[in-house]
């Protein structure tokens, strides 16, 4: 199964997010962009591509362990920025350092319960993906749009362990569905992914 380790945003953040990307789709060769859906929009910590379902057990008590060791922290989606012409993204403030500090935890946490991760150790630079290109999109006006954009504050209190489903259906234009298998409260504490624990 795909998982990844991830800081979602509350759905208020999403909304101011929202109204800022539907200004951005208008903007000449918008449509020319593949842009992601709501639901998706998260802060991947660590990506971890294919994990045998035998390792997730150990995976999840390490991941828990990680949260755990990590008080709450606040955070906010501010500005944005391009990786070259293949994705624009939001960005992040507030205790940006508490959200490298997760990172590089769940990033461990995965690799000590045998996981092979796909990315090497590199600066964690956090990034929500809005759009990817398609072909040789000029990324560079849409992330000018977006570097005054600025979300309210909200804290961070729980690392989420998602699944991405990848489109199966051959159709172009499916996304990827992504679950939560399992939530775990900073600070300790854990919750199952219906939110119950």
């Amino acid at each position: 199964m795909r998982l990844f380790a991830a800081v979602l945003p509350p759905d208020s953040a999403i909304v101011e997010l929202a109204t800022a990307v539907g200004a951005l789709q208008e903007l000449p060769g918008g449509d020319e962009l593949r842009w992601t859906a709501r639901d998706g929009w998260h802060f991947t910590l660590a990506f971890m591509a294919e994990v045998d379902e035998g390792t997730v057990p150990d995976l999840t008590a390490r991941l828990e362990r990680a949260a755990h060791r990590t008080p709450p922290f606040p955070l906010s989606l501010r500005g944005g920025g391009h990786f070259g012409n293949r994705a624009l993204w939001a960005g992040a403030a507030g205790d940006v350092a508490a959200l490298r500090l997760l990172a590089a935890r769940a990033d461990a946490a995965a690799r000590k319960a045998g996981v092979t991760m796909e990315e090497q150790h590199r600066h964690y630079r956090p990034h929500l993906t809005v759009a990817r290109g398609r072909g040789e999109p000029d990324l560079g006006p849409y992330a000018e749009a977006l570097r005054s954009f600025e979300g309210a504050a909200w804290t961070v209190r729980e690392l989420t362990l998602v699944r991405s489903n990848l489109p199966r259906s051959g159709v172009p234009g499916e996304r990827p569905r992504y679950e939560a298998v399992g939530r775990w409260i900073l600070g300790g504490g854990v919750r199952g992914p219906g939110g119950a624990g």
